[in-house]
């Protein structure tokens, strides 16, 4: 049985995908301007002096490029007394390890950050089976200072998310997001975008080609199906 969905000639088939290329080709130029704009927002110099632990030890915000002039950190949902790392950064995160070699070899490192210790974080990625770094700001100010972490009294307010003031009650103690960094010759290291909540959506590649799928993401609320790559079912599943 079809979806309810109509079904035509290939001629007019052709026709409804004509006006809907016109739609792409739109979104696709607004998406240059979108690039370009991004590419033109001002910086903004790093004062503080983050550390962070690591498998190699100790680092600074600095050290975390590796060589490169160029930081993309993503802040991964995994607080001190979690039990396992949040589902929808698992699914997102998923994505990483494969575009590694091609964005190392564009000057550009790729990490993430939580704010649990650093052995939580190793244990997580040992059973997920991840490589890309993973450090932890845990007992630092990073995660707080850009607006991802909160504690217990923030939450009991208002807070800051998404460059919007939020009702603490709304929000997690952990929320994800993704940070840009630039470093110059002399060392000195500059911030220089964040994106938040549906900010997020392009990173995730299934999304991408779900939405291409003849049912699209088919969920009832936000991602309602993705589960941690551990957690699915052996036997494909088919969705109503």
């Amino acid at each position: 049985m079809t979806p309810n969905h109509a079904v035509v000639s290939p001629k007019e088939w052709l026709e409804a995908r004509k006006k809907l290329l016109a739609l792409e080709k739109e979104l696709t130029h607004l998406r240059d301007r979108i690039n370009a704009e991004r590419k033109a927002l001002p910086w903004v110099k790093v004062e503080k002096d983050y550390v962070f632990d690591t498998t190699g030890g100790k680092k600074t915000l600095a050290d975390l490029f590796d060589g490169r002039s160029q930081l993309l950190l993503y802040h991964f949902m995994l607080g001190a007394n979690w039990e396992a790392g949040c589902k929808s950064c698992s699914f997102l995160v998923d994505h990483f390890d494969g575009a590694l070699v091609h964005l190392n070899h564009h000057d550009v490192t790729l990490i993430a950050a939580s704010n649990a210790p650093l052995a939580k974080i190793e244990a997580y990625r040992k059973r997920m089976g991840w490589r890309f770094p993973w450090v932890s700001a845990f007992g630092s100010d990073f995660n707080g200072d850009f607006h991802v972490s909160f504690s217990p009294a923030e939450l009991g307010g208002k807070v800051v998310y998404n460059f919007t003031e939020i009702d603490g009650s709304d929000a997690y103690d952990e929320l994800p997001g993704l940070s840009a960094f630039y470093k110059d010759e002399d060392g000195t290291v500059y911030h220089t975008y964040s994106t938040y909540a549906r900010g997020l959506e392009e990173l995730v590649g299934t999304l991408m080609l779900l939405d291409r799928a003849p049912k699209g993401r088919n969920e009832g609320t936000t991602m309602d199906f993705v589960r941690r790559h551990d957690e699915y079912e052996d036997a494909p599943r088919r969705r109503a």
